[in-house]
């Protein structure tokens, strides 16, 4: 049976469990897109067992537990996956000031990675 047509979870992290797979985070309640980032089968695992949104930091190459040390935590509502079980979608409920790791000019982190806006003219704006 194709995963389209299936209620098994069939997600292929590869053969030594690194695949890479895309997550979109999303705030439960108001679903704003909060971050884009990606897991593989150690981040998911431990998103699903300790209720918070964890990752796989590409550039740092390890797992990474959004807010450990800003306190800026995701916690986990619902997961949900797309039809050919290759993405998934992080529905969570902020616990603490933002999401994004930029801050703005008071200090505090940006509710979302997606604050800012591309204008015709090539320049960037916040929203």
């Amino acid at each position: 049976m194709s995963k389209e047509y299936t209620n098994e979870l069939l997600i292929d992290f590869g053969k030594d469990n690194e695949k890479l797979l895309p997550v979109v985070t999303q705030d439960f309640t108001t679903k704003e897109v909060l971050i884009l980032s990606f897991v593989n089968k150690e981040a998911f695992e431990e998103t699903r067992k300790s209720g918070y949104a964890t990752y796989w930091s590409r550039s740092r190459n390890e797992l990474w537990k959004k807010g450990l040390t800003s306190g800026d935590m995701l916690r986990m509502e619902d997961i949900r996956i797309n039809c050919e079980q290759n993405s998934l979608l992080f529905l969570v409920t902020p616990e603490g000031k933002g999401a994004c790791h930029a801050k703005k000019e008071d200090g505090n982190p940006h509710s979302s990675c997606y604050y800012r806006k591309i204008n015709d003219n090539n320049t960037l704006e916040n929203v």
